[in-house]
């Protein structure tokens, strides 16, 4: 295991990057704080140097909150703002991969080795309860998604208000749909019965039909 010194790269670092890219994003980007302690720690056992996008955004933001925080791209977590950090999402992830993000309907970004020689980000979609290889590397993912490509992605769940609804949902918390947005009945955001519950348990529902449904 490298120690935190051989993790940290004070001249080449990312953040640079991490940082031009919200502040040239459409959206609104919030970049949580961090505590100095747990950050070295959650970088210590990623074993990611910082001269990565994942490793910078992991040791110096809590996370970064995107579009009135229906995305929310795993850091090394805020407790107080209830943004859990990486590693805590993903001891309750049980298939392959490290889980970097999450959206607010229970749609989780997971980075792993896919079918070429790179690991890409896949996408578990809560309306199709399957896997998508996005084909894209971390840091060509999160400057994508930054740049607007979230509007494209999202375009059929957005309803009247979301904003003002999605804003009030605390971070660790995911807006769980009556009927579900898999089912045919579901597929209209905008008529369906939303309330906020906790994102473990959204998290959860969702693959617990996936694995029922055999999707």
């Amino acid at each position: 295991m490298r120690s935190l010194a051989e993790l940290i790269s004070e001249d080449r670092s990312a953040w640079a990057e991490v940082e031009a890219a919200v502040s040239g994003s459409p959206f609104a980007v919030e970049i949580l704080s961090t505590d100095p302690d747990r950050a070295a720690a959650c970088l210590q056992r990623l074993q990611v140097t910082t001269k990565s996008w994942l490793g910078s955004l992991v040791y110096l933001s809590g996370g970064l909150v995107v579009d009135d925080g229906w995305l929310r791209v795993l850091g090394s977590g805020h407790p107080q703002r209830r943004l859990p950090d990486i590693h805590t999402v993903n001891a309750g992830f049980t298939g392959a991969g490290l889980v970097v993000a999450q959206d607010v309907m229970g749609g989780e970004f997971v980075w792993r080795q896919g079918e070429g020689p790179a690991p890409t980000i896949h996408y578990f979609a809560p309306d199709t309860l399957g896997w998508e290889d996005l084909g894209l590397g971390y840091t060509d993912w999160l400057y994508g998604m930054l740049s607007g490509a979230i509007d494209q992605f999202y375009l059929s769940w957005r309803w009247p208000g979301w904003q003002d609804e999605v804003a009030g949902i605390p971070f660790d918390a995911g807006l769980h749909t009556l009927p579900p947005l898999f089912t045919a009945e579901g597929k209209d955001i905008a008529e369906v019965s939303r309330r906020p519950i906790p994102m473990t348990q959204l998290v959860s529902v969702l693959h617990d039909f996936a694995d029922q449904l055999g999707a």
